[in-house]
């Protein structure tokens, strides 16, 4: 897990273990989170891009948030080493 929190491969049961389990990013902090994870995956957003990762930080619960962060963060790794071999 990175230090965001964000798991770096396959879940298997609920991530509510953010650094400190019980306490989780409030959602300033996830937008942060997640605009993170899009500028290291190289994701160029757009203004509904925009609207729709706060709505999502805004709205998604720990659990939700960190799997959804973290396929882009794999897709984004997977796509680097692939394109490595």
């Amino acid at each position: 897990m990175e230090t965001n929190g964000i798991p770096t491969g396959p879940i298997d049961r609920e991530p509510i273990d953010y650094p400190t389990p019980g306490v989780f990013p409030a959602a300033a902090e996830r937008e942060g989170i997640l605009r993170e994870v899009f500028r290291a995956a190289g994701v160029e957003l757009g203004a509904y891009d925009e609207r729709i990762a706060h709505w999502f930080a805004e709205t998604a619960d720990w659990s939700t948030f960190a799997v959804v962060a973290s396929w882009v963060q794999r897709a984004a790794q997977a796509a680097k080493d692939n394109g490595a071999a």
